[in-house]
């Protein structure tokens, strides 16, 4: 009579063991940077190689770094951009360089380059992007400003298009310096990249299409007589 009555009818439930998630998948939030509250912020800020300069930028952070010295340590990579006034100033950082410099960096400042902003945010950022304006002299064309703009709206970075937007982002990270870090998905990254990568091909046939439409002739090219002209019905 065995599996028979009340009892034998139950099913039998097998205990599961919860499965261990890997270590790959486990998400961090970056370590505060700083030893200790009071020390000195470090603050990285990157202008890219682009062949124009960002005088703009720098000049915002130089009048800024005046009041500040003292409070914060500054690296400035900044490329083809004169940077008197602003300490440790360097043109061009290495990979490895720009790693080291982003690992040890309380706060990330940059242009809008999808390359910049990618490694700032792989390394816990929220990148403070400041894109470059081609009315300016800072780009060919505005497709910062556009991807920018794009990842802004989507909450990926601090978008700063003024004077006024930097300085306030400045002064919330000094405030609070987990104000701009972002938790780190290592199994999320390329996705992350991807979909940076898709919204930089939507804007790159966003830039195309605004210079055909500049440049359409407004006139239409003569192919000729109509060759059904003249024709009775």
């Amino acid at each position: 009579m065995s599996g028979h009555g009340p009892a034998g009818d139950r099913p039998r439930i097998a205990s599961v063991r919860p499965r261990a998630a890997r270590p790959e998948a486990v998400a961090r939030v970056p370590a505060q940077r700083g030893a200790h509250p009071d020390s000195p912020a470090h603050l990285l800020v990157a202008v890219g190689t682009d062949r124009h300069p960002f005088d703009r930028l720098v000049a915002w952070l130089r009048a800024w770094y005046a009041e500040m010295a003292g409070e914060v340590v500054l690296t400035v990579q900044h490329g083809h951009t004169r940077v008197a006034g602003l300490p440790d100033a360097v043109p061009f950082l290495g990979h490895a360089e720009l790693q080291a410099a982003m690992a040890q960096a309380d706060l990330v400042v940059c242009h809008g380059g999808p390359a910049t902003i990618l490694e700032a945010r792989r390394h816990g950022h929220l990148p403070i992007v400041v894109p470059r304006d081609p009315t300016r002299g800072e780009h060919v064309d505005d497709h910062q400003q556009l991807f920018a703009r794009r990842l802004g709206a989507a909450g990926l970075v601090a978008l700063c298009e003024s004077r006024q937007d930097l300085l306030a982002a400045l002064a919330a990270g000094l405030a609070d310096r987990s104000r701009f870090t972002v938790t780190v998905d290592t199994e999320a990254t390329d996705g992350q990249r991807a979909a940076v990568r898709r919204v930089g091909v939507i804007v790159e046939e966003l830039v195309a299409a605004a210079a055909q439409r500049r440049h359409r002739p407004w006139w239409r090219p003569w192919r000729g007589p109509d060759p059904d002209e003249g024709r009775n019905p």
